[in-house]
């Protein structure tokens, strides 16, 4: 199906498939297979949009991962303050549990900003962030990075010892990739990564994602 886009992005953002068309893109954000269990607030299309200093940066990281026999599968780049938002009211709902068992079985709801695994103030929201994985190009079948994106829980600590030697080796291919050109890693979430030079270092966007 061909998402249709609005091209009114402000000065300084590009759509991420334009740049990168050979990454796989699964918005969770626009589905409801994520931590919330619906869509949240300013997802209107399955669609990648980063900082266009960031998207240079991350079609330099695909082209080295490609040499080696991956493709980069993209999350999450650009997030609305609203989704942040978004975020925050569900987190103060505790009864809506749906999605506990997937996503945060050990942890209360409430204690995931706490702990560091969601942030009222996103990266994100500034252009500059984005969580991504690495899928083998020939198959396109995700490589074992002993969690899966978004799972709140030691396991997705970078350097946690609940994962195999193979799973950690396979974290380091995309930690060495993005550090290579400029991201910064997130110890708590081995598929969070920060651009160190900003384009928009203090600035919090709120326009949809569409």
């Amino acid at each position: 199906m061909k998402v249709l886009k609005k091209n009114s992005l402000p000065e300084g953002f590009v759509y991420l498939d334009e740049m990168i068309p050979a990454a796989q893109y699964e918005i969770r954000y626009f589905s409801e297979n994520n931590f919330t269990g619906s869509r949240v607030d300013g997802y209107k299309a399955p669609l990648a949009i980063f900082s266009q200093v960031g998207a240079k940066a991350l079609k330099a990281v695909s082209d080295d991962l490609a040499r080696k026999g991956y493709i980069l599968r993209i999350y999450d780049a650009y997030r609305p303050q609203k989704a942040v938002d978004d975020f925050v009211s569900w987190s103060k709902d505790a009864a809506d549990i749906k999605m506990k068992e997937q996503y945060y079985p050990k942890l209360d709801k409430r204690n995931l900003f706490k702990l560091g695994f969601i942030a009222k103030k996103s990266g994100h929201t500034r252009g500059g962030t984005i969580d991504l994985t690495l899928a083998y190009a020939k198959t396109g079948v995700l490589v074992d990075m002993g969690s899966p994106y978004d799972f709140f829980g030691e396991i997705s600590y970078y350097n946690t010892s609940l994962i195999s030697k193979t799973q950690h080796t396979n974290r380091k291919i995309l930690k060495d990739a993005m550090t290579k050109h400029g991201f910064k890693p997130y110890s708590k979430e081995w598929w969070h990564f920060t651009l160190i030079k900003e384009p928009f270092p203090s600035k919090y966007f709120n326009f949809d994602v569409e």
